[in-house]
This record gives structure tokens, sequence and C-alpha cells, in this order.
């Protein structure tokens, strides 16, 4: 996974298993919800939004979207919340498989394409958590610097 980062696998049940919850299914609507929390959370303590943190935690949540389309079989559920100075984006999919990073090249050698979301969410986020959910499939969750 992350071996810089703290990282936790964590076997208990995310908050409270809402597959059912209708969220954003897709990065562009999951961006455009982390930028509404972060923008309220400006507004509201009348600080100014760093734009530079704000691109980093939409590129972990399109990223995390992204992967959970790709790999994870699609996107249960979606949750954003803006904590102290982060924001935590939780991403949860259909798969028990934990992210790993890949190798840049095959075993034949040859260059892989893709295979930079998982370091992207390792660098810019402090924190992430893996929970496995009961009823299958995991909830990563991020925290990503505001300041």
């Amino acid at each position: 996974m992350c071996d810089q980062h703290r990282t936790e696998i964590v076997l208990e049940p995310f908050a409270a298993d809402r597959r059912g919850h209708a969220g954003p299914c897709k990065p562009a609507e999951a961006r455009r919800a982390v930028e509404r929390a972060v923008t309220e959370r400006c507004r509201a303590t009348r600080t100014r939004c760093d734009a530079d943190a704000l691109s980093d935690a939409l590129l972990v949540t399109s990223e995390l979207t992204t992967n959970a389309i790709l790999h994870g079989g699609g996107i249960t559920d979606f949750h954003v919340d803006v904590v102290g100075p982060d924001v935590r984006v939780s991403v949860c999919d259909r798969s028990d498989d934990v992210p790993v990073v890949a190798p840049p090249v095959d075993r034949r050698g040859r260059r892989r394409i893709g295979g930079h979301g998982w370091p992207i969410v390792c660098r810019l986020a402090h924190d992430i958590r893996v929970t496995d959910l009961p009823s299958g499939g995991k909830c990563i969750t991020a925290m990503v610097p505001l300041s």
C-alpha cells in the first residue's frame, strides 16, 4: 500500500454500511461534492480557500473514485466532510482487494499505462484507512490537508 504514510487496514464495519446511499457515482460528481464542502467551510469560517490544497483534494477524489470504478466494481458509497484543517473523502466499492502500487513495467519489461492513482493518493493524503465492509467490499478514507 503506501509505504511512507500511515495507512491502516480496519476490520470493523465502516460507520454504517450505507450501501443503499445514493451518492455520486461518477468522479466529476464526487469532485463537485468535495469542492462544495470545502467552499462552504471557507465561507462559514470566513477564511480564504487554498487553491492548491483544494486541487490536491480534488485529485485524491478523482483517483479514489476512478479506482473504485475501474478496479473495485463501482462506487457503492461516497462521503465528504471537512474536519478541522483537513477534508475527509471516503469512497466505498464492491471489491475486498486492498490497493497496491503496480510496478511501472510488466513481466516482459514493457512500460505500463496508468498505475499512478494509488501513489498519488498516498503522496497527497496524510492518513489513509482501508475498512472492510460487513456485507463485502471496502471503504477507503483519505484525509487531505487544506492548508
